[in-house]
């Protein structure tokens, strides 16, 4: 696979996404990521005060809970971001919370963003924010997108990590084959 690929989210799935895809194709690949937001994180994002840089809240996200059965499955990603610091084990009882036997959580001492931001970073990519993707067409097998300001982009291949309701609203072609793959049931 060559040419250029979209992955429309700068959350989890999509920095993810996008570092998977820089390590298993490299060079062959000319990958790019797009969020309307101003910064990383989607629903993992970490807000800052303006006057006080150590002052930060985590929306959404503030601990991953670690089960038994995930850990053997993504053993690599907790590696690697223990190993360099971006997650830290909580070492601290969540009030409220019932552990299964073996899980633990795992916090991040500079904003659970740090997470996404980490594999955005290590995927190669090119990373453009308040890039708000409005309509999706295709032609001649190829991927038309255009976004609230700026002029339309043409990509080989589209990849959406944005959540449903979001994807329900684009424009285009892309309503067209939501309906071809039965997405009218994505509103229930």
């Amino acid at each position: 696979m060559a040419g250029r690929v979209l992955i429309v989210g700068a959350g989890l799935t999509g920095s993810l996404c996008s570092y998977l895809l820089g390590q298993r194709l490299g060079g062959n690949v000319q990958l790019a990521v797009w969020d309307k937001a101003r910064g990383a994180g989607g629903r993992m994002s970490t807000s800052r005060c303006p006057t006080d840089p150590k002052c930060t809240v985590d929306l959404g996200a503030q601990y991953i809970t670690v089960t038994p059965s995930y850990a053997a499955k993504h053993k690599m990603f907790y590696d690697e971001l223990l190993a360099e610091g971006v997650l830290k084990p909580l070492n601290a009882v969540v009030e409220g919370m019932v552990m299964k036997n073996g899980s633990y959580n795992l916090i991040a001492p500079n904003g659970i963003s740090s997470v996404v931001k980490h594999f955005l970073s290590q995927s190669g990519a090119d990373v453009y924010y308040e890039r708000h993707v409005t309509h999706i067409n295709i032609s001649d097998g190829k991927w038309q997108v255009c976004r609230k300001s700026g002029s339309p982009e043409v990509f080989d291949v589209v990849v959406l990590t944005i959540p449903v309701p979001q994807i329900l609203q684009l424009q285009g072609d892309i309503q067209m084959l939501i309906k071809k793959t039965n997405g009218s049931n994505w509103n229930q």
